[in-house]
């Protein structure tokens, strides 16, 4: 239990943090790219895909569905509400398809399930948040949305060291698959 409720923690604070940066675009030639929120969202595709791993898929819903709900209530008290209604449409939806990937791949070599699920999930995750959260506003959210996925891919291959590491350190559960590779 202890390790579902730092996922939840971890999830939490991870959307929170992401919510209030997206609003600020990086500085100069790169503020019509990206927001500084790319760069802290995949980290929910890293707790995420640790807990789906050392867990199985159940307690990775389970943090997903508890970090939403946490996330989704501070969100609407220090972000702006539409940013807020649009993370939690994306990440709901992205992250459950994040789980369901990983765990169809869970057998294959260690580092093909947290990359394929992150890239799909970070696509729907991309499509959703800028469609829903700037369509109309007269920002230049296609340009953020464009910069945005092409960070969060970064991202994921980054993570991908971090993923490898924390598997050493986090003890699966008995009846949770064994890393392979």
């Amino acid at each position: 239990m202890k390790a579902i409720i730092i996922g939840v923690l971890a999830m939490a604070v991870t959307v929170v943090a992401s919510n209030i940066l997206v609003e600020y675009p990086l500085p100069g030639v790169l503020a019509d790219w990206l927001t500084y929120g790319a760069f802290t969202y995949p980290v929910a595709f890293l707790v995420t895909d640790l807990t789906n791993r050392a867990r199985g898929a159940a307690a990775a819903r389970l943090v997903v569905l508890a970090g939403f709900a946490i996330a989704v209530v501070l969100s609407l008290i220090v972000a702006d509400t539409r940013i807020a209604i649009a993370s939690g449409t994306a990440f709901l939806i992205a992250q459950m398809l994040d789980v369901t990937v990983f765990d169809k791949l869970r057998r294959a070599t260690w580092w093909k399930a947290p990359l394929i699920s992150s890239g799909i999930g970070s696509a729907v995750d991309t499509a959703l948040f800028f469609s829903i959260a700037f369509v109309g506003t007269g920002l230049p959210w296609q340009t953020w949305a464009m910069g945005d996925f092409t960070a969060k891919v970064i991202m994921a291959l980054t993570c991908l060291a971090p993923f490898r590491l924390l598997m050493t350190i986090i003890t699966p559960r008995m009846n949770a698959e064994p890393v392979q590779g």
